[in-house]
C-alpha cells in the first residue's frame, strides 16, 4: 500500500458527519475503504444473483463492504435475514448501506403516504439486518415516461402541469421528515442520492437536506448521475457526502456510458476530506465475473 493511500480513511462512522456541516480539516486521512452494491452483480435481471455469492465475491476480492439492495433480496424472512448477516461476519465483511427505492414526488398524499410507509419499513428492514444507513431517493415526476428519453433530455423533466419544482421539493421535505423519527429510533440514517428526478439539479438536493434539517438525513453522492459536466457538481457534494457511489461501465453501459477521470474525482474528495465508503455500482453489460474486479483496479488506481 502506498504512502498516500494511507492518508485516507473510511469508515462508516463517519457518515453521520454528512448532513450538517464542515468536517475538521486536521482530520486524517488514511486509506479509502472500498465496498460493492449487490447491484453490480444483477442489474435487475430476472434471476436473481444470491446476495450470499457477493458476500462471498467481495471478501475474495478485497472489499471492506457491501451494500445490499432491497429489490435484489429472495425473501424478508427472518431466516434469511440472518443467512446474510451470518455470511458477513464470518467472511469479514460489513453491510454499508440498505438500498430502496421510492417516489416523494406526487401531488396526491396518499401516494406520498406509501412512499412513507415503504421508507419506514426500508429503515426497519436495515437495523434488521444491522445496517447503519438507507439509501433513498427523491422521486421524480414522470411526465417523461422512458428512461432513455429522460437521458435525452439531460434529466430535465418538466413538472406535472399546475405545480412547480419548488412544490416538489416541499413534498420531500415534508416526506423525509415524516420518516425521521423512525430513522432516529433505529440508529439508521437516511442518505438522499443525486438519483435523476428533481435531485439530478444538486441545488435541489441540497435545499431538501437543509429543509429536512435533521442529523439522520445525509446524502450519498453518486458520481455517474450528472446529466452535465461531472465535476463541479461532485465538487459541491463532496463536502456533506457520507457515501460515494462510484460508476464503472465496463462492455458499455447497461443504460448510457460516461468516460469519468476517476482520479480527478479522487481529487476532489481528497480536498474535500471525504472519509466514508466508495461504493462501487458496476453498471457495464461485461459480466461482473470480470468487471468487478476490473473495476476495484480502477478504484484502488484512482485512489493511489
Amino acid at each position: 500500500m502506498s504512502s498516500s493511500r494511507r492518508q485516507w480513511l473510511g469508515g462508516a462512522a463517519s457518515a453521520a458527519l454528512c448532513a450538517g456541516g464542515s468536517r475538521a480539516a486536521q482530520a486524517p486521512l488514511q486509506a479509502p475503504r472500498f465496498s460493492c452494491s449487490s447491484y453490480s452483480y444483477w442489474h435487475f435481471k430476472k434471476e436473481k444473483y444470491p446476495i450470499e455469492k457477493v458476500v462471498e465475491n467481495a471478501a475474495r476480492l478485497g472489499f471492506s463492504g457491501i451494500e445490499v439492495l432491497h429489490r435484489q433480496m429472495i425473501d424478508e424472512s427472518p431466516e434469511y435475514i440472518n443467512r446474510l448477516k451470518r455470511a458477513a461476519l464470518l467472511n469479514g465483511i460489513s453491510l454499508v448501506m440498505f438500498s430502496i427505492h421510492q417516489d416523494f414526488v406526487s401531488p396526491w398524499a396518499d401516494e406520498r403516504g406509501q412512499a412513507i410507509r415503504h421508507t419506514q419499513y426500508g429503515i426497519e428492514m436495515a437495523s434488521r439486518l444491522g445496517i447503519p444507513a438507507v439509501r433513498i431517493n427523491s422521486g421524480r415526476w414522470r411526465t417523461i415516461r422512458l428512461f432513455d428519453d429522460l437521458m435525452k433530455a439531460k434529466g430535465d423533466e418538466p413538472p406535472i402541469p399546475g405545480y412547480s419544482e419548488k412544490d416538489a421539493i416541499q413534498w420531500c421535505i415534508d416526506s423525509m421528515q415524516a420518516c425521521i423519527p423512525a430513522a432516529e429510533k433505529a440508529g439508521v440514517m437516511l442518505m438522499l442520492e443525486n438519483h435523476w428526478g428533481i435531485t439530478t439539479k444538486v441545488e435541489n438536493l441540497l435545499r431538501i437536506v437543509d429543509g429536512v434539517n435533521s442529523p439522520w438525513l445525509g446524502i450519498n453522492l453518486d458520481i455517474g448521475n450528472f446529466p452535465i459536466d461531472p465535476y463541479p457538481e461532485i465538487e459541491k457534494l463532496a463536502p456533506r457526502a457520507g457515501i460515494v457511489h462510484f460508476k464503472t461501465y465496463f462492455g458499455g453501459g447497461e443504460y448510457y456510458t460516461l468516460n469519468l477521470d476517476y482520479k480527478r474525482i479522487a481529487g476532489i474528495l481528497r480536498r474535500a476530506n471525504y472519509q466514508g465508503y466508495i461504493s462501487l455500482e458496476m453498471e457495464g453489460k461485461e459480466s461482473p465475473d470480470t468487471a468487478v474486479p476490473k473495476s476495484l483496479e480502477v478504484m484502488r488506481s484512482a485512489f493511489a
